[in-house]
């Protein structure tokens, strides 16, 4: 086991670096999620127009994260966390001074080149600097603070814009991201056992062995369904809640996410099931309650669909911690590029989950976008209980 993890203080100080990585990160990737309705009456643009500000800094991600493992295997660890979550500020503030909707997406796109810095080498660290067990928990516990991030940046924004308007959302997310930042300097001890991959050729060496490493790939199928349901069904239930019997508003809507809460319960527990049961067997449970939870949402009442969204987040916050560590676990070597490649499906899987859908809730509403979310369990429950072996 590692130093980092034989020190109470060090354990302490990486847990909350840990945390505060992954809540900087996704309070900004998920903050216009509440705010759609009124982005689309503030710019004059279509429901589907407005989803871009979701789908930008997914695209951007995806993108920019099999590079930033590349660079991090390189340089190291800390330093490339540290300065994302400063820089981040400076989109953040320009997303909230946008004079035009072009202008919001392009910000948001920005961000999204940003937040691999954060979430994929803080995943590379956490697998370098702690091992077993304690590798899991701490998944788990940055987990909790991407799952936290997410619902406070829905709920923030949602708040900020029934009050003041949807700017000031992101001038208080920016104002949070500084504290965060503040936070991750602080608390990350600088890693111990990063060893540095000199030369791109040896880098891009690792691309092919990941890429042809059949548990990988199913980790990969796996982070893909993940966001592809999270961004599916969490944009496309806003125009559904927005409109006729329900017409919730921004702060209504932002409270929806409430049920993300049910992740930040589950992340760790899961983490801890798996060192107990195995994934294979905690996956196994994790599916049937994804697809108890979509049933639900078919429910008219406001209280089921509130309920069925708490077991479905419950349940893919489970997938998420699961594949999450077992990137680390699968990799035989060049782990950071592993984890990039990850994010990278991750968030393709996003991308298309905001917008695969779109014809299917023009077409058939929302029993199709559940349609479409339960396929997708169904491939990722195969994939896991085929290939998540530990050699």
């Amino acid at each position: 086991m590692s130093s980092l993890s034989t020190s109470a203080g060090s354990s302490a100080r990486l847990n909350l670096a840990a945390f505060a990585g992954g809540f900087a990160t996704f309070i900004n990737m998920w903050c216009t999620q509440a705010l759609l309705p009124v982005l689309a009456a503030n710019f004059h643009v279509s429901e589907a127009q407005t989803g871009l500000t979701v789908t930008a800094p997914l695209v951007a991600t995806a993108m920019a994260a099999p590079v930033v493992g590349l660079i991090s295997d390189r340089f190291g660890r800390k330093k490339f966390i540290v300065g994302a979550a400063v820089l981040l500020l400076v989109p953040t503030i320009l997303a909230a001074t946008a004079g035009s909707f072009d202008a919001l997406v392009l910000w948001r796109f920005a961000q999204g080149l940003l937040l691999p810095f954060i979430f994929t080498i803080t995943i590379a660290y956490i697998g370098e600097e702690t091992s077993g067990p304690t590798a899991a928990r701490l998944a788990g516990t940055y987990m909790s603070g991407a799952i936290f991030g997410g619902f406070c940046g829905r709920l923030l924004a949602g708040l900020m814009t029934a009050g003041f308007g949807w700017r000031a959302a992101f001038w208080a997310i920016a104002a949070l991201t500084l504290v965060l930042a503040g936070v991750i300097a602080w608390m990350l001890p600088k890693e111990t056992h990063f060893r540095p991959q000199y030369g791109l050729r040896r880098a891009l060496r690792a691309f092919p062995l990941h890429l042809t490493n059949k548990r990988l790939l199913a980790t990969y199928a796996v982070g893909f369904g993940v966001l592809f349901n999270l961004v599916a069904i969490f944009t496309f239930i806003n125009f559904r809640l927005a409109a006729a019997p329900y017409f919730l508003g921004p702060a209504a809507l932002g409270g929806i996410f409430v049920v993300y809460l049910g992740g930040v319960v589950m992340s760790p527990l899961a983490a801890r099931l798996a060192n107990r049961f195995g994934r294979r067997r905690v996956m196994a449970v994790a599916a049937p309650v994804c697809w108890a939870g979509l049933g639900l949402t078919l429910a008219a009442p406001l209280w089921a669909i509130g309920l069925g969204l708490l077991l479905l987040s419950s349940g893919i916050f489970m997938q998420q911690t699961l594949g999450t560590a077992f990137v680390s676990v699968a990799a035989r070597e060049a782990k950071s590029t592993a984890v990039g490649l990850y994010v990278g499906i991750y968030y393709i899987g996003g991308s298309a989950g905001g917008m695969v859908p779109g014809g299917l809730w023009h077409a058939y509403g929302w029993p199709g976008c559940v349609a479409i979310a339960c396929v997708v369990q169904v491939a990722m429950l195969g994939c896991a209980l085929r290939y998540w072996k530990v050699a």
